[in-house]
């Protein structure tokens, strides 16, 4: 595993992430409009050559092995 980065919700993510993951954290993003999440923030990290991108509340979107993304949000 490498580590990347972290920023807070609704920055800009890293440039290097493909468009796909990027999709999908404005996705996230977009159902936590009525949550103050202005504390929260982002996680990204490589794991076999794939980003791995968590949110603060648990949230994971992750690349599959046949290029699909995957996001998983945390049990209630």
């Amino acid at each position: 595993m490498q580590l990347g980065t972290r920023w807070t919700v609704g920055d800009p993510p890293p440039a290097r992430l493909p468009d796909t993951v990027v999709e999908a954290i404005r996705e996230v993003e977009a159902g936590l409009a009525s949550i103050d999440t202005s504390t929260w923030r982002w996680t990204l990290t490589w794991l076999e050559g794939r980003p791995v991108v968590e949110l603060d509340d648990g949230t994971s979107i992750r690349i599959d092995s046949d290029g699909g993304v995957t996001i998983e949000e945390p049990l209630d």
